[in-house]
């Protein structure tokens, strides 16, 4: 059995991202990977990246609903930086060929104009943070395979980020209604999953405040200008096929995006 040592587990993941093959659970090679130790790996990658030229532009919460919980194994949230290399502009193409195994979700973007820092956050002080929101799609890709992730895995791979793409209708939260907004998830214009806010932990902001006081251990400090994600309302949906994907929250905003696959020799 390897001894564990974060930068070991860092480096495999950082592999298997860059050559796009997916590896077997961290915590099969290392079984005493535990959260706390997952995250100090997450956080190895993200130095990592900013000292290669990337920029830390917020975080993001994952698995916060039931149905996404259920759907990847797991029985609690999990939690990840964003870098500002993962972020795609609405309507362009996205490659299938970079992803792993990737999966589409829905979700609320929150941009803050105020510093957060946990613990003891409450609704609140989340409300009076956030400069505005605005829809946003993320898509999830593990680097493990198959998708066989423990709370552990998801966390030393960054909470299996993908690609982020923020939508251009932005709302201040008092003007939306995100105890319980409808969002549609639609492939080529056939709707293929709808969910609620209401899902993300009771309301989005909720989410938030969770996750400012869960990392707080950690020292982590939420700033003005970054990019908040608190999680999917709907299940996520696989992204294997060429073709348009739109998400849609009733009364607030639409947000679309291509998908090319090469074509095989």
């Amino acid at each position: 059995m390897p001894t564990l040592t974060f930068e070991d587990v860092a480096d495999t993941l950082r592999t298997a991202r860059l050559q796009g093959a997916p590896i077997a659970a961290p915590t099969e090679t290392w079984p005493d990977l535990d959260v706390s130790a997952a995250f100090e790996v997450q956080k190895i990658n993200v130095a990592h990246a900013v000292a290669d030229g990337d920029r830390l532009v917020g975080y993001k919460l994952g698995n916060i609903a039931k149905v996404m919980q259920a759907a990847f194994g797991l029985d609690q949230p999990d939690y990840g930086h964003l870098l500002a290399s993962t972020f795609a502009y609405e309507g362009t193409t996205l490659e299938r060929e970079k992803f792993i195994e990737p999966f589409v979700e829905l979700e609320p973007a929150l941009v803050l104009r105020k510093h957060l820092r946990g613990p003891n956050i409450t609704v609140a002080d989340v409300i009076d943070a956030i400069e505005f929101a605005l829809p946003a799609i993320e898509i999830i890709d593990s680097r493990v395979k198959d998708w066989a992730i423990g709370l552990p895995d998801t966390l030393a791979d960054n909470g299996s980020t993908g690609a982020v793409l923020l939508g251009g209708t932005p709302r201040r939260v008092t003007d939306l209604n995100l105890r319980d907004t409808r969002g549609v998830l639609r492939f080529n214009d056939r709707e293929v999953i709808a969910g609620s806010t209401g899902y993300i932990l009771g309301n989005p902001l909720a989410a938030v405040a969770w996750l400012v006081n869960r990392v707080a251990e950690y020292g982590v400090e939420f700033e003005p200008g970054q990019v908040i994600l608190p999680g999917s309302c709907l299940q996520a949906v696989p992204m294997n096929e060429a073709g348009r994907w739109s998400g849609t929250f009733e009364g607030w905003g639409t947000i679309e995006f291509d998908v090319s696959i090469a074509a095989k020799n």
